[in-house]
């Protein structure tokens, strides 16, 4: 890795005992969607709702849709889930010969709701039925209880299966997961003070040059290119990449952004940030933009050109001076958090390419 500030301890790799991911500043993404499927499954398979002598039982997950991931950015774990599921039942009211069969569905499992907001529809098979009408009152009332109890079980257990490894131990510290840790990190061996020695960035390294001064670094850089196609209207998407309430739906969180030129922006809690330095409607957005990881006063220079086809909008990106350390995870990002993070949040299209 680039020992991009002297003195800055981000960058020392050899302070980290496995020399990875230096004080985990970096993101990094654990996938949990098989192990969720197969969780959710076994949570619910063969349910027993029982009370007052009222039996049901979960007979099988007609449906589960959906994704999960766990992902450290810069130390800090963030889970993302979205499931639809559809749970099977069938049961019969106390005393009655009759069985009854239904479905409750829930579309809207994910980070954004709290357990009890969490939509569950109870529906059944029968209707006109009077014992039927009782049932799915009780799975209305006493089921959907139950069901929010399992669902907030596999909450609970994804984030402790998927905190382990990601934020990684530094020299002197041992894992938060350690049986001998308690939970606690011990202190960080590094002296987060300022030294004397440090080595500064320009201020100017935005336009991808570094101060030529016995104080400055010669930061080596890549430039990025990259095309996308939306099933969208260049207007749609324009809006969606500068929209205050669009960006905080696709980015799922708090954002600062202004879209005027010199407007400030702050996205991902303040993880990605910078100022737009040009904006043509419909046709260009360029911008200074940095990872608040970047050595400070660093930025890229991003150019993002919409152009307007017959039955879609040609997405093309230019990103230079990127960290050459950061490409690839630079490139990975936009694709996931960006590209298919808007075609799945307001279906401008298929899915992305190579299966992100």
């Amino acid at each position: 890795m680039a020992k991009w500030g002297e003195g800055d301890p981000r960058w020392i790799v050899e302070e980290r005992p496995d020399a990875t991911n230096v004080n985990n500043w970096h993101w990094t993404e654990k996938n949990a969607t098989l192990w969720s499927k197969e969780r959710l499954k076994s949570l619910f398979s063969d349910l027993k709702i029982d009370q007052g002598g009222t039996q049901v039982i979960i007979d099988k997950i007609e449906d589960c849709t959906g994704e999960a991931t766990a992902n450290n950015r810069k130390g800090k774990l963030i889970f993302f889930y979205e499931w639809n599921i559809v749970l099977k039942w069938s049961g019969r009211l106390p005393g009655a010969k009759e069985k009854y069969s239904g479905k409750a569905n829930i579309p809207n499992l994910s980070e954004e709701y709290n357990i009890n907001e969490i939509e569950i529809t109870i529906t059944i098979d029968e209707s006109n039925n009077e014992d039927a009408d009782r049932l799915k009152q009780y799975m209305y009332n006493v089921g959907r209880e139950v069901i929010r109890k399992q669902l907030g079980t596999y909450i609970k257990e994804l984030k402790e299966e998927y905190s382990k490894g990601l934020i990684l131990p530094r020299k002197g510290c041992e894992d938060v997961t350690s049986p001998n840790s308690g939970g606690q990190p011990k202190k960080s061996a590094f002296n987060n003070s300022n030294s004397s020695a440090q080595k500064t960035i320009s201020p100017t390294s935005n336009k991808n040059e570094e101060s030529n001064s016995s104080v400055g670094y010669k930061l080596d850089v890549k430039t990025l290119t990259m095309s996308e196609d939306f099933q969208c209207s260049a207007f749609d998407l324009y809006n969606a990449l500068t929209k205050p309430e669009m960006v905080t739906a696709f980015t799922r969180g708090q954002v600062k952004i202004e879209p005027v030129r010199g407007g400030e922006f702050a996205l991902f809690g303040g993880n990605i940030q910078g100022k737009f330095e040009e904006l043509v409607p419909e046709k260009k957005i360029s911008q200074s933009w940095r990872l608040k990881s970047w050595p400070s006063g660093h930025y890229s220079n991003v150019t993002i050109d919409l152009e307007q086809m017959r039955d879609h909008t040609q997405l093309t990106l230019k990103q230079s001076g990127i960290p050459s350390a950061e490409y690839e995870t630079t490139e990975t990002n936009w694709r996931r958090y960006y590209w298919h993070s808007i075609r799945q949040t307001f279906g401008f299209g298929p899915m992305l390419r190579n299966g992100l």
